[in-house]
């Protein structure tokens, strides 16, 4: 069951919905009403600000009480959630309205189908922000549950505005939302359901549906291709590898973006095998595949002019007999050799291949994203991604989009002393330095390789905010999080607005 998604200008009081939700602020007197709630806070004896503070509310961000009503509105809950201390000038933090609305929804009762969103909304952006954050926060994942108490998504949301164009901002919000339940239901989906001809044949409808066109290389194709990356890191598994290619072009576009997402169905670790607690999270090392066919799809619903190509970048590293050993030398596709050290490096070796193909494109920009390297959490811990890039101002770009999407991301460096790290005996370059220190960095210095000269690049590593292995919190739930979809939706929007 979907959500459906509506605007409405009526008064949220008087709705026939099983809940409403309302924001508020912290103050010196407690809970104060946020722009939205007055109507709904008035309609009780005293103010609901009053009950709220009796149950030690405070207002502070992401809070969450639920009211029954008592026949004080239609609806018979209130769910108030806090929206934490207003910005300067006193107008509302649109990402705080968009965590807000997750928390609610995400505390919403399983009988609570139909609920309207009572939050700040006086602006285009804050309708945009509360209708995703609380699509987003309402996500569930059910395909593997038996139980007739799962809950599945809310039947319908109302979101109760005025502004001028509130109804394309919810569809926009509509939209990027199904983008990233795609990322996500990909990324939760059990690795024996999902195995690299499984995710191949889901973008292939995806592009279908959307009309998007799309090429699949499988096994054969790859290797009489010359993608030795793939092929390598494939060739331990039973289930072989794919390179799929999809791409959306626009009459009016000027520019052209090339998206390379890593792809590994699961990652054993190869014959460097990982650790069992590190394994069993690993179903989640395709979430830059997933975040790169959720942002096509969504691209391509929402139609700027732009041209946007995309490489997902698929197998499954495994053990088997015919795994590839530390010290096997793989020719990359173009014909750059590499000398494997460690095949728990993999994601870089299939990302290579997908990197030289996305120059055949010709493209303005290549955005590769990836759950790369296990020092990206150590850095940045389990919210922020890592953005590099060959060229300072398109790191900033990167970042710039990623603010606008709402999604945390950090510039970091490529220092050019680390190549110095990757130099082989045998190859062109080995696939992991001689030394752990800055891994997150070297593993982008790797990357860079496979740019050419003059190509603007950058690299996003996604590996801890891909997958919530903690509690949900605001609109992001346990499990996959679909990260970096929306900056890579923005990051084409971006290059829509700036043709001349």
């Amino acid at each position: 069951m979907s959500t459906s998604l509506s605007v409405i200008t009526e008064s949220p009081g008087s709705l026939d919905v099983d809940a409403v939700v309302v924001g508020y602020h912290p103050s010196d007197d407690g809970p104060q009403p946020a722009s939205g709630a007055d109507s709904v806070d008035a309609a009780f004896p005293g103010g609901l600000a009053k009950t709220l503070s009796l149950l030690g509310a405070t207002g502070a961000a992401e809070e969450v009480h639920s009211v029954p009503t008592q026949g004080t509105l239609t609806a018979p809950v209130v769910i108030a959630v806090g929206l934490g201390a207003p910005p300067p000038g006193g107008a509302p933090d649109p990402d705080a309205v968009a965590r807000a609305a997750g928390a609610a929804l995400r505390s919403r009762g399983a009988n609570h189908t139909r609920i309207a969103l009572a939050l700040p909304a006086d602006t285009p952006e804050l309708v945009h922000s509360a209708a995703l954050g609380a699509l987003l926060g309402d996500y569930s994942f059910t395909r593997y549950r038996t139980g007739e108490d799962t809950r599945g998504p809310a039947a319908e949301l109302l979101v109760a505005s005025t502004a001028a164009g509130a109804r394309e901002a919810a569809e926009r919000a509509s939209t990027l939302a199904g983008a990233v339940s795609l990322s996500r239901d990909l990324v939760n989906t059990s690795p024996a359901d999902l195995v690299p001809e499984d995710l191949a044949d889901i973008a292939a409808q995806v592009a279908r549906e959307n009309g998007l066109a799309v090429e699949v290389l499988d096994e054969h194709a790859l290797a009489e291709g010359g993608y030795g990356g793939l092929i390598g890191v494939g060739q331990g598994s039973a289930n072989p590898p794919r390179l799929v290619r999809l791409e959306y072009t626009h009459p009016e576009a000027s520019s052209t973006v090339a998206f390379v997402g890593k792809g590994i169905t699961f990652d054993s670790g190869g014959l460097s095998l990982k650790p069992a607690s590190a394994m069993d999270w690993m179903k989640s090392d395709m979430g830059g595949a997933a975040a790169v066919l959720g942002a096509m799809r969504a691209i391509a619903q929402l139609g700027p002019a732009v041209n946007a190509v995309a490489y997902l970048a698929i197998a499954e590293n495994m053990p088997g007999g015919s795994a590839q050993r530390p010290s096997d030398v793989l020719t990359i596709y173009g014909g750059t050799t590499v000398e494997v050290l460690n095949t728990d490096a993999e994601g870089r070796l299939v990302m290579a291949d997908a990197l030289v193909r996305a120059h055949e494109d010709s493209p303005d920009l290549i955005v590769d994203v990836a759950t790369l390297t296990g020092a990206q959490l150590v850095a940045l811990g389990t919210r922020v991604f890592a953005v590099m890039a060959n060229d300072d101002g398109v790191r900033e770009d990167v970042v710039a989009a990623a603010t606008q999407a709402g999604e945390q991301s950090w510039p970091m460096p490529l220092p050019a002393e680390l190549r110095k790290g990757l130099d082989s005996a045998v190859a062109d370059i080995a696939n992991v330095a001689g030394e752990r220190w800055g891994g997150m960095l070297s593993a982008g210095v790797f990357l860079k390789e496979f740019v050419a000269d003059g190509t603007a690049w950058a690299h996003l590593d996604i590996a801890g905010p891909a997958f919530n292995q903690g509690g949900p919190f605001g609109y992001t739930p346990k499990g996959g999080t679909g990260a970096a979809t929306r900056t890579l939706v923005r990051i084409a929007e971006n290059r829509s607005a700036r043709r001349t």
